[in-house]
């Protein structure tokens, strides 16, 4: 090593310098860490890191690679220096340097270039007189550095303006001759360089007086420099050099004389104006350029402006499209975008020149208004806006001009005049520039863009008149570059004028004199339709102000042009038609209403004080109402009776007819397809309904249907209900009128024929007519009094006038025509509510009408015939159930027509939910009607009932859950009407119970029946076939989805309810089994009722409570018909519905099955079979299976076991049994025989008596005790082969009979397979796999057999796994699993396996310790069989096989706590041997074994062995096998518990040896390491009776993962050692020195960084003086040697932590000897 100048016996150079070699490391981790200490180091010795640099940059970038590095750490350096540390001629070396780098290189710009730049700036901050003369020696004559010198001098002038300042005439003395010579491509250089200067000098000017400088020659340079910028440099192409130019000059205006300015003026202005050609970010510039332009022109102290105002017109013109910029919202959204920052230049420009020139300016703006080109009337009103308030005085007075100018803008098209217009009258509206007409012109202005729709965005967007400049680009002269009025939405536009309208009402109490009434008057134009809820909470704000009714109406009234109350309440009341509309538009409508109530009737004002909160309430909540479809009819009916009851209050026939009158003249101010239109139609019709005046009501309802467009179904409806209100008083009037149309259609049906073919159009017109008459006619019939209608609608009807409206295509005429039948009908229904029956004459064919109105036309061709079809049947079901529920009733042929036109619909998918779901509902009405109408006796009726049920069967099982729910709902409904006419008759109009309608029928208490049967009184109980609904509707009861479950509940209660109403057969049973069955009645009932209250009980639990129920009041033969069918039900597609079917049937059968005959046994255990074929799934099958076994248990055993061993025998012969889909039935029969406790012995006898040829024993379980042998019979192989499949099924099934055959023998069976699994596992190894296998499906029988059914998922999860570790884990999983099942057996199998490991196969010997050590934790009560087994396992540690070691280890370990005590020493014994043994694996266990004894193990059995334990622990923490590392760390750990008595100095010094390697593998790399260590270190914390070091594990830095904390804790460790350890540092040291050497680099690193905190913090000068030299030379000689990166990282902040440290004071004068430094440089 060189030693320093200073003679010190740190080689602080030598660390430098290799500090500043890893400048160049490859790795960026080394280069920031060392760069990093260089900086630190910098600070204590600049010097000597500048001596380092130095030599090092010598050789330049060819020699050395990170040459940026260097310069910025010689810049840190530099500035570290004091004044008196800043020799000039080094200061002047390092300057040369730096600029020889610079100059050595034609680049511009790179990184090491700008550092060495800042290492000249750095030199200037000392001594910038040198730095400059450096400068200088290069700026003279042509060279490639001039650009690079003279970026270092605007460098110098940023960083230092107080300094550079002075010097401004050197600079520009040397400067100015070269400019001349300068390429374009270093000009924006040169013109950075002077705006930096001039900022410079600005700046300085802030503190002292500028003109001492500016002396005639500065100015002169300046003035010279900017005729060069200015005529030479600004006329360049390169638009770099142009911007640069103009920035430049725009800084230097102010700096040269007025004299040169003015001259320069006439070209400096073209200048920068050429340059918003250009892009934005060029126009920021531009801008702010000519704003230090005009502010020194025209805002100078020292003379008059230096231009006229004609000379600022091209500026102000130029301008005025900039403002366009900032007008893009994308722009808005970034408070420092861009855009906005150009915006505020152009304005400040503006307000400069309005201060000088304010009338000019005003005159000037408002000529480009006139203009009226986009770009420029656009800024103009913007800078308008912006000056306004700003120039109030001077602009006073122009008042009128402005309001004339603004008037012509009003009708531009442009989006974005608009918008700045609308924001322009608001600020001229808070300057009370709007007064008079002109105010109310421009109120509504705002209100007329108030008024635009959401749904007119897209027209007013692609309008070529309405949007096309919003979005336009617009060029400025010459066309170089384009501004663009940003994408101004018109919602943008509109929500502006809405806040400007409700700011100029609420906060500019002088704008109410032009509001009030103007705004009424905006009330009532169509065009502002839009802006109604603005105007009206407008109108509201200023009512609040005037409360004096008296006044507000003499107001309105003096003035001609306020619409007249009649008008705004017409108009109101119509707009009233959207509750949902924005802005809460209903509510602003209803609070104008109250405060406008003085303008009408004085009697209608508490009517609606009363009546609108209400109506306010119901829109007051917007998401609530959205929830009720049916809200916007709710919300027109209140409409209505508000306007009938408020012409009720009124009681003026006058102003009801000026009312009519008015909304007479308001259909001119909706459009065609306007819902506003469709309720102007129903209020007008409410008005007439009023009126007596015959001929005022006939002229209204032909302006009615003139005005109305019958094309659009809405308006068509409205007006469809606006005649039939006025048919409520003037019917024959209506009907009148409706003749004259039908009349004057004046098409044919050929006409119509051939229009088809010649004009679509006309076609169309006419459904259009056609369908607005139908609902006419229809509407006339549902208001007209009854008294009157009935010759009216037979005259309809009789006359065949509806055939000629039936000829409509269109689905929303059909839909017309259908509704008007349904009124008819509904017309019919409702005269007799009132007492007026009559029967609806051409009934059947109405109802053929509706029925070809509802099929589809395939020849029709609309897009949204699929939805619209859907309405047109939905509705045409709700007629047919109209016609059908009126007299005459329904004969078979109709009614069977009608039933296949719509029963399918139950099929129909969910969606749309809101059209599908009121369609089905509307069916299941339908066929309820058919069924209430049909019939003549009880047995018709019940006939009628079941054609209807077998017809919703298909849908009742369908797999869809909708077409399940809905077929249930309509079962349901249809019981529930026939148990109605069952009991009190029927009413043909559908009501329930009893009523004015009823017709009792084939009651035997009302009539005498006893000349008839009694099946003509009422229907017997077997014309129901309970047998087959039953067995229909029960597995429904079980069904998935929960309402079908209980809708079907109910359809059996109220099946069983008919039953026992109706007559009982004369073989019926006495009265306990009535009994009986009425109790089982009144359960079901109660289950319903369980339902109906919580739909979330258990559905198994309901369901046995309904087939408890179900079983008792079937009769016999009605149970065997249900079980006879059962095999459909089985097959049901819904799984919990099949499994219900099948618990009905074992139910059914346990309860009742001896009841069946042997025949009866036998068809049900054939359908049973037949059901198990054709189930899909597994479960299902082994279901049905079950049933079997309860029908063999529950009735004749041999009877069914004949029946299952025929169908195996069927299948064998005729079936490839092997691969038949889902397995083979009967295997799945004998699998259920075997798990079935009571038949399982029958059958394994059977099945063994087979096998073995021995006689069958056969037990009849009806019989009890009787025996009958049969004698021997030959077996042939089907049968032999069925034998052998039933057995095995048997085995697998795991049943009582499987239990007890192997009961005897199981420990030696589950011995031997457990010791021949581990021999086939090594044939396994060596390929041979069959054994394995077969071995494993043996097992997996056994486990099924004993019923472990843990034990064969381990063997099917881990069976086939053949890796060492893997199979003798699952041995021991198996051995555990045995004792969960039979502990009892445990014993038994330990001394057996015990044994085992004396066998000479290694793999048996390994297979029976993993055996025994899962088994030996689970020896509770073995007595001497444990001892026994410790023995045995303590003797095969020795063993062989590593394997065998490490599990008889385990074993000793996992002897239960009870006696492990008793154990201890000798296991302990054990693991100190194996700790040191040959296999890793083996060492591993014994740490882990270690761990797991040593916290319950009592203080003499560790305290012999302590230090030997701790020794080969301390060893095995170098181990490279991270488990072992980290487990020797714990276990360290937790030997501290026993460091008492007379070990505990000993241990204690064990202890203090390992501290220093606990710390540094705090931060070892693997996670597991790190967390033993620190709970190793808190356990041992007391030992080392350290103040506040607990706290110190505590803190957030220990517990982190991250190597900043840990190096923060390491030096918090360390001042704790040092305080209070610091005897224990030496050894320490010596351990952490050792540590430099380990095999991980990570805790080389941690070695480094500890040893160097060590010392850094240690005062004891024999710690320094022993270790200091050697770490120091350690670190440098890694620093250059070592591979790792994080090593070199390191080792950089070690060296400065060394060389910062309070013990190496004597370094900090250290310089680098120059011969060294010479020599080095040159290595």
């Amino acid at each position: 090593m060189a030693s320093s100048s200073s003679g010190n016996s740190i080689p602080a150079p030598e660390a430098v310098q290799v500090l500043v070699s890893s400048l160049a490391d490859e790795f960026a981790m080394v280069r920031e860490a060392s760069m990093a200490s260089l900086k630190d180091i910098a600070l204590l010795n600049p010097l000597l890191v500048l001596d380092c640099c130095s030599a090092v940059s010598r050789g330049g970038r060819r020699r050395f690679g990170n040459m940026a590095g260097v310069f910025q750490v010689m810049a840190v350096a530099i500035r570290a220096l004091d004044k008196k540390g800043a020799d000039p001629a080094d200061m002047a070396k390092l300057a040369k340097i730096a600029t020889a780098e610079m100059i050595s290189s034609k680049e511009l710009n790179a990184d090491w270039q700008r550092a060495a730049a800042g290492v000249l700036v750095a030199i200037g901050l000392h001594l910038p007189d040198l730095m400059m003369e450096e400068l200088f020696l290069h700026l003279s004559g042509p060279n490639s550095s001039l650009p690079a010198m003279v970026q270092v001098l605007a460098d110098f002038a940023s960083a230092d303006a107080l300094q550079f300042t002075p010097r401004l005439k050197a600079v520009l003395t040397r400067v100015l001759p070269i400019l001349g010579n300068v390429r374009d491509v270093h000009r924006p250089i040169f013109a950075n360089a002077f705006k930096c200067w001039c900022q410079a000098c600005w700046q300085y000017g802030v503190d002292f007086p500028l003109f001492s400088l500016l002396d005639s020659d500065v100015i002169s340079f300046l003035n010279s420099a900017f005729e060069l910028l200015l005529r030479v440099w600004t006329t360049s192409r390169d638009l770099k050099v142009h911007i640069s130019s103009v920035e430049a000059l725009g800084q230097m205006v102010g700096l040269i004389t007025r004299t040169q300015l003015k001259l320069a003026l006439p070209r400096l202005i073209p200048t920068i104006l050429d340059l918003y050609k250009k892009d934005l970010d060029v126009a920021f510039v531009a801008t702010c350029s000519l704003h230090n332009l005009l502010n020194a022109s025209l805002l100078s102290e020292t003379g008059p402006p230096l231009l006229d105002f004609e000379d600022l017109t091209v500026i102000c013109s130029t301008l005025l499209p900039v403002v366009c910029i900032n007008n893009d919202s994308k722009e808005r959204s970034s408070v420092f975008s861009v855009g906005l920052k150009t915006y505020n230049e152009v304005q400040r420009c503006f307000l400069t020149v309005g201060l000088v020139y304010p009338e000019d300016l005003f005159v000037f703006l408002l000529n480009k208004c006139r203009l009226k080109e986009e770009p420029l009337t656009f800024g103009a009103l913007c800078v308008l806006k912006h000056l306004l308030p700003r120039l109030p005085e001077a602009w006073h007075s122009k008042r009128t001009s402005l309001v004339e100018a603004v008037k012509l803008l009003l009708d531009e098209q442009s989006l974005g005049v608009r918008k700045a217009l609308s924001e322009l009258i608001v600020v001229m509206a808070s300057h009370c520039y709007l007064v008079g007409p002109s105010g109310e012109l421009f109120i509504e202005y705002l209100v007329r863009y108030c008024a635009i729709y959401d749904k007119d965005r897209n027209d007013l967007e692609s309008s070529k008149d309405g949007f096309k400049s919003s979005g336009t680009n617009y060029a400025f002269p010459h066309r170089r570059y384009e501004l663009k009025i940003g994408a101004l939405c018109p919602i943008e536009l509109r929500s502006i004028c809405e806040k400007g309208l409700l700011l100029v009402t609420i906060t500019i109490p002088e704008m109410e004199h032009i509001l009030w009434p103007f705004l009424l008057k905006m009330v009532i134009p169509g065009s502002y339709t839009g802006a109604i809820a603005t105007v009206c909470r407008c109108i509201t704000e200023l009512c609040r102000h005037r409360t004096c009714g008296n006044s507000m109406l003499a107001e309105c009234k003096a003035r001609a042009d306020i619409p007249n109350p009649e008008e705004l309440f017409a108009r109101l009341v119509v707009l009233l038609h959207d509750p949902l509309a924005r802005e809460q538009q209903a509510t602003q409508i209803l609070n104008v209403l109250c405060y406008l109530a003085h303008l009408f009737p004085k009697n209608i004002n508490l009517f609606w004080q009363d009546e609108i909160p209400k109506m306010k309430a119901y829109v007051s909540d917007p998401e609530d109402l959205k929830l009720d479809p049916s809200y916007q009819e709710t919300w027109d009916d209140m409409i209505m009776n508000f306007l009938a009851e408020s012409l009720d209050v009124i009681k003026d026939t006058d102003w009801v007819i000026s009312l009519g009158n008015a909304f007479a003249k308001h259909y001119e101010l909706y459009k065609p397809d306007d819902e506003h239109s469709a309720l102007l139609h129903r209020c007008l019709g409410m008005l007439l309904q009023k009126v007596d005046d015959r001929a005022y009501v006939h002229h209204k309802i032909d302006l009615m249907y003139k005005q109305a467009n019958i094309s659009f179904p809405t308006n068509r409806l409205g007006l469809a209900k606006a005649m039939g209100l006025v048919a409520a008083s003037h019917l024959d009037t209506v009907l009148e009128k409706l003749k004259e149309i039908l009349d004057n259609v004046g098409q044919s049906i050929f006409q119509r024929f051939l229009s088809f073919f010649s004009d679509r159009s006309r076609m169309d017109d006419s459904d259009d007519i056609h369908a607005a008459l139908a609902l006419m006619y229809g509407y006339a019939a549902r208001y007209a009094p009854s008294t009157v209608i009935e010759a009216r609608i037979d005259a309809l009807v009789g006359t065949n006038m509806l055939s000629r409206l039936l000829h409509v295509r269109h689905p929303t005429a059909k839909q017309a025509v259908i509704t008007a039948i349904d009124l008819l009908g509904r017309a019919v229904i409702n005269a007799a509510e009132s007492g007026i029956s009559f029967p609806l004459k051409r009934r059947d064919q109405l109802l053929d009408y509706i029925l070809t109105l509802m099929g589809r036309d395939d020849e029709e061709g609309y897009a949204d015939s699929s939805l619209e079809l859907l309405h047109t049947q939905a509705l045409a079901l709700s007629a047919c159930t109209t016609l059908v529920s009126v007299e005459p009733k329904l004969t078979i042929e109709t009614r069977n027509l009608v039933m296949k036109a719509t029963i399918g619909f139950f099929a129909l998918p969910n969606d749309p939910a809101d059209v599908v779901n009121p369609l089905i509902d509307n069916l299941i009405t339908l066929l309820c009607a058919i069924l209430l109408t049909s019939g003549e006796d009880g047995r018709s009726r019940a006939e009628q009932l079941l054609h209807i049920l077998r017809q919703i069967d298909q849908y009742v099982s369908s797999p869809v859950e909708c077409q399940r729910s809905r077929g249930c709902c309509a079962v349901h409904e249809m019981l529930l009407k026939f148990r109605t006419l069952c009991a009190s008759g029927y009413c043909t109009l559908g009501c329930r119970g009893s009523c004015t309608h009823s017709k009792q029928f084939d009651n035997p208490s009302s009539r005498n029946f006893s000349n008839l049967p009694s099946a003509f009184v009422l229907p017997s109980r077997d014309a129901l076939y309970l047998g087959d609904r039953i067995i229909v509707y029960l597995p429904r009861c079980a069904d998935t989805n929960s309402e079908v479950r209980k809708v079907s509940a109910q359809i059996l209660d109220l099946f069983f309810v008919i039953s026992l109403s109706l007559p009982r057969p004369v073989s019926s049973n006495s009265g306990t089994d009535l009994e009986s069955s009425y109790n089982a009645l009144s359960s079901l009932e109660d289950v319903i009722a369980i339902l109906r209250r919580d739909a979330s009980i258990d559905p198994s639990e309901v369901f046995n409570r309904v087939v408890s129920s179900v079983c008792i009041l079937l009769t016999k033969d009605e149970l065997v018909t249900t079980l006879h069918g059962c095999s459909v039900a089985i097959c049901d597609k819904v799984k919990q519905s099949a499994e219900g079917a099948i618990q009905a049937v074992i139910e059914f059968v346990t309860r009742r099955g001896k009841e069946l005959k042997e025949m009866d046994i036998t068809r049900t255990t054939q359908s049973l079979l037949n059901a198990t074929v054709h189930v899909n799934e597994k479960y299902l099958r082994q279901e049905t299976i079950g049933a079997i076994s309860s029908l063999a248990e529950n009735t004749s055993s041999k009877v069914v076991f004949n029946e299952v061993l025929a169908a195996a025998g069927r299948d064998i012969v005729s079936k490839d049994i092997s691969r038949l889909r889902g397995g083979w039935p009967m295997q799945d029969a004998f699998f259920a025989f075997s798990q079935h406790t009571v038949l399982s012995f029958v059958f394994l006898e059977h099945v063994i008596s087979v096998l073995n040829q021995m006689p069958v024993l056969h037990c009849d379980l009806d019989k009890g005790d009787s025996l009958n042998d049969s004698t021997d019979s030959p077996i042939d192989n089907v049968i032999l082969q069925a034998a052998i499949f039933a057995l095995t099924a048997f085995f697998r099934g795991g049943g009582k009979v499987g239990k007890r055959a192997v009961e005897q023998s199981y420990s030696s069976v589950l011995a031997a397979l457990l010791l021949q699994l581990g021999s086939c596992h090594a044939l396994a190894s060596s390929g041979q796999q069959e054994p394995l296998q077969a071995l494993l499906t043996a097992f997996q029988a056994f486990c099924e057999c004993v019923g472990d059914l843990e034990m064969g998922k381990i063997l099917a999860r881990d069976g086939q796994q053949n890796e060492n570790e893997k199979w003798i884990d699952l041995i021991g999983d198996l051995a555990g699993c045995t004792y969960i099942k039979r502990p009892k057996e445990v014993s038994s199998i330990c001394l057996i396996l015990s044994k085992s490991l004396n066998r000479p196969q290694r793999f048996q010997r390994e297979a029976a310790a993993a055996a025994v050590s899962e088994l030996v934790r689970y020896s509770d009560g073995f007595g001497s069989l444990l001892e026994q087994m410790v023995e045995t396992l303590c003797r095969h540690v020795s063993d062989d096989s590593s394997t065998v070691r490490r599990l008889c280890l385990r074993g000793l370990v996992q002897i239960p706590s009870i006696y492990i005590m008793q154990y201890t020493p000798q296991v302990l014994g054990v693991i100190l041997a194996l700790l040191d043994d040959s296999d890793e694996s083996v060492q591993l266990t014994a740490v882990s074994c270690l761990l797991m004894v040593i916290e319950p193990s009592a203080n003499d059995a560790v305290e012999p062995i302590l230090l030997n334990l701790s020794v080969r622990l301390r060893n095995l923490q170098v181990c490279m096998n991270t488990k072992i590392r980290a487990n020797a760390f714990a276990a360290f750990g937790s030997l501290s518990n026993y460091a008492m008595g007379a070990q505990h100095e000993a241990f204690l010094e064990q202890v203090h040896a390992v501290l220093p390697r606990l710390v540094l593998h705090l931060h070892d790399d693997d996670l597991t390491v790190q967390q033993a260590c620190r709970n190793t270190l808190k356990k041992i914390a007391p030992l080392v009776e350290l103040e506040g070091i607990s706290a110190l594990f505590n803190t957030r830095c220990f517990n982190s993962d991250h190597r900043s904390d840990y190096e923060d804790f390491v030096r918090d460790l360390t001042r704790q050692f040092i305080q209070h350890l610091s005897p224990r540092v030496d050894s320490y040291m010596a351990s952490i020195i050792q540590a430099h050497d380990a095999p991980w680099p990570v805790i080389q690193a941690n070695a480094v960084y500890f040893s160097s905190c060590m010392l850094c913090l240690s005062d004891d000068q024999r710690i320094s003086s022993l270790y200091y030299p050697q770490v120091f030379g350690m670190l440098v000689s890694k620093m250059s040697r070592t591979p790792d990166a994080i090593v070199r990282a390191t080792c950089s902040k070690a060296l400065a932590l060394l060389l910062k440290s309070t013990n190496s004071l004597s370094w900090r004068a250290a310089r680098l000897d120059r011969v060294e430094s010479v020599r080095r440089s040159y290595d």
